[in-house]
């Protein structure tokens, strides 16, 4: 199946910076996808950068034509139609590579992860404190995206990571964030 794409580009904006835009366009695709169950739209960051950890302000909606229209045909975006500028849907280009961007979960704090063994276990807290040392917390240093999840209240970070190229592409679906566990994307 032959893949079509569209830009959005953040446009400057003196009082805000890229990357709390593009958690504010990252939100408002994440809601439109899970509104529409559209699990054929896959997202890719063209500027990502593992060293420093970025995304850019530039992300690429992967997808058949028809998907991405219904897409785009949508209000969406709101009031952050006016902070972006997109293209028009285009052919993905020949041999472009295929790579999987994937979700990575950081582990929590070593007090929470105890926690959770003494719930989940029966453990007491100095059993819990021998499975779960202090130096077991594991920090990222994947570019993110800072969420709000209207589920929980709460904010969290949502770590991406982008593979190295893969042999060939590979056909699957993807999560109402465009991600999937299984699926490529191509990458130019």
């Amino acid at each position: 199946m032959s893949h079509q794409y569209l830009d959005i580009r953040l446009l400057p904006d003196p009082e805000l910076p890229p990357h709390v835009l593009m958690a504010a366009l990252f939100t408002k695709l994440h809601k439109a996808l899970s509104d529409l169950k559209e699990d054929q739209i896959g997202v890719c960051f063209p500027e990502y950068a593992k060293d420093p950890a970025r995304l850019g302000d530039h992300l690429r909606l992967i997808g058949p034509r028809a998907s991405l229209a219904r897409l785009m045909e949508g209000s969406w975006l709101g009031a952050l139609q006016e902070q972006i500028s997109s293209t028009a849907i285009a052919s993905v280009p020949e041999g472009a590579e295929q790579r999987a961007l994937r979700r990575v979960q950081a582990k929590s704090s070593p007090a929470r992860l105890r926690r959770r063994q003494m719930k989940r276990h029966g453990l007491n807290e100095a059993e819990a404190l021998e499975r779960v040392p202090d130096h077991a917390a594991e920090f990222l240093r994947l570019p993110f995206v800072q969420l709000f999840s209207a589920s929980t209240g709460q904010t969290f970070r949502l770590f991406l990571d982008l593979s190295e190229p893969q042999g060939a592409g590979v056909q699957g679906v993807f999560n109402a964030y465009g991600l999937s566990s299984t699926a490529t994307i191509p990458c130019f």
